[in-house]
């Protein structure tokens, strides 16, 4: 998103938000599954942008280039922008330009403003574009890097933050970021506000050089996040009629349990219940482990599972494991 850059964006968003933010003339999506998703949208005042607009172009190249070896697995549905066109849009618009102006004072002229992605379920993206974000995000054990609202530089990093509804769809906040000054916080730090009492420091990130994780503490979280587009998106259907039956060497081994966990997290629950009902089925004996895994891949489909293969910080766990092996793992 080159030609979205972040100075010239702020100052559309701060001093003419009507350029940033067009008139509503969405139309209705063909989709009768869709409209309700999209309703819900519009009734929390994000407008949908049509694909011959520019920025649509834009964000959607971005989010696809940024999704790197799962490019051709993904389809973008839909993009909405936050038109602030309710009474607490405008009041959060203005505080984000407040707080802006604030940081840049503070920080010698430079509020280091950035895009970053948040992804979560449908609910709580409705609930965000709603009220605001109202709760802060502790990762799991060896991935926390402070206790606040992680955002992502690059969409890739957020996917696994995304809920699949029960559409199919997942949906991403492409958000503007007050940075200001930032510290570096260490993996499994469960810091909650700024080292310095001298606010010398206004966020977190995991890598100063090159971050790939924002951490927003939670006094910050509604005056220093706005949410401008909304991104939902798919996975491209898996070819999961054939089975490789050959353990090859190098391929993944991933404990059931485990895998369970990263699904329930990538998976709409209806999909989830019948895995897990599968898989209760395999434990007493009634399916083979074939059969299980035939069933896993109909139900998750192969895009999922590599996705899962690719983003989740997997190793080699030892032969009781359930092998699994995808055509294009």
């Amino acid at each position: 998103m080159e030609q979205l850059r972040e100075e010239d964006q702020v100052s559309m968003t701060i001093e003419n938000p009507e350029m940033l933010f067009s008139s509503d003339s969405e139309a209705e999506s063909s989709n009768p599954r869709l409209e309700h998703n999209f309703r819900l949208f519009k009734t929390n005042g994000m407008i949908k942008l049509e694909e011959n607009d520019k920025e649509h172009g834009l964000i959607k190249s971005g989010f696809i280039t940024c999704m790197g070896p799962l490019a051709k697995e993904v389809e973008v549905v839909a993009i909405h922008k936050n038109s602030c066109s309710t009474i607490l849009g405008k009041a959060r618009l203005e505080a984000f330009r407040i707080f802006s102006e604030a940081v840049r004072e503070k920080c010698n002229g430079n509020a280091n403003i950035k895009y970053a992605w948040f992804g979560s379920s449908k609910e709580e993206i409705c609930k965000i574009i709603s009220h605001g974000f109202s709760r802060t995000t502790e990762a799991k054990s060896g991935e926390c890097f402070g206790i606040g609202v992680y955002l992502y530089p690059a969409n890739i990093d957020g996917v696994l933050s995304t809920v699949e509804d029960e559409n199919g769809l997942r949906h991403m906040l492409l958000c503007r970021v007050i940075l200001g000054n930032t510290e570096v916080i260490p993996a499994g730090s469960t810091q909650s506000q700024p080292t310095s009492d001298s606010e010398d420091f206004d966020s977190g990130v995991d890598n100063i050089v090159a971050p790939t994780r924002y951490t927003i503490w939670g006094s910050h979280m509604n005056s220093h996040i706005f949410p401008n587009f909304l991104l939902s998106f798919s996975f491209r259907l898996g070819n999961s009629s054939k089975i490789n039956k050959v353990p090859l060497k190098g391929t993944p081994r991933i404990k059931f349990p485990d895998l369970l966990r990263a699904l329930s997290q990538f998976l709409h629950p209806s999909r989830m219940a019948l895995i897990s009902k599968y898989y209760e089925d395999f434990q007493r004996n009634k399916i083979t482990k074939l059969v299980l895994v035939r069933k896993l891949r109909q139900i998750a489909g192969d895009t999922s599972l590599r996705a899962i293969m690719k983003l989740y910080p997997y190793k080699d766990i030892g032969n009781k494991s359930l092998l699994l092996r995808c055509k294009g793992m």
